[in-house]
């Protein structure tokens, strides 16, 4: 059996357009949520899903990305439906688990992927540095619930008392 998994981030977005993707491959099942996909965020619909599959059915998504964040997370699921002896197809890479082939191209998408949001993040601690640097505002985000924003010091006195804040909140230079 082909059962479907769609995911939108946020209320506002549509879901749509996975749907029909899901339906035009032939989903029977339909699990669908609305919730951010980033780490430590429940998502009830997917457990869901995961729970209904059983050996020989296919967990189909629109699109690899819906499965997590991070390439140990998605290998993580995809491993644990290939020990119960479940596939996983995603549509628009067009990945299909029950392939040698296929199961390749997962990994190196998703360490690709990954890559990608490493190199994001680093882009991002550099250009904090520079603002920091040269007196900008700087929001440093500390928790996932809490920001923290400070100016960059106006004056040399505070930039030596604050300059061992922020490089510890970012990490070394």
């Amino acid at each position: 059996m082909l059962v479907g998994y769609a995911r939108v981030s946020t209320l506002d977005q549509n879901l749509d357009l996975q749907f029909d993707a899901l339906i035009r491959a032939g989903c029977e099942r339909l699990f669908e949520e609305k919730k951010s996909g980033t780490a430590g965020t429940k998502r009830p619909e997917y457990e869901a899903a995961l729970a209904y599959l059983r050996p020989e059915d296919i967990l189909v998504v629109w699109k690899l990305d819906r499965l997590g964040r991070s390439l140990v997370e998605m290998m993580r699921t995809i491993d644990g439906l290939r020990v119960k002896e479940v596939h996983f197809r995603s549509l628009t890479e067009q990945f299909d688990s029950g392939t040698a082939h296929g199961r390749f191209a997962l990994q190196m998408h998703g360490a690709m992927a990954e890559y990608f949001l490493d190199l994001n993040r680093e882009r991002t601690m550099k250009g904090l540095k520079a603002d920091w640097r040269e007196g900008e505002k700087v929001v440093v985000r500390l928790s996932s619930t809490r920001l923290t924003s400070r100016w960059a010091a106006p004056s040399c006195t505070q930039a030596r008392s604050r300059s061992r804040q922020l490089p510890s909140a970012l990490g070394s230079a």
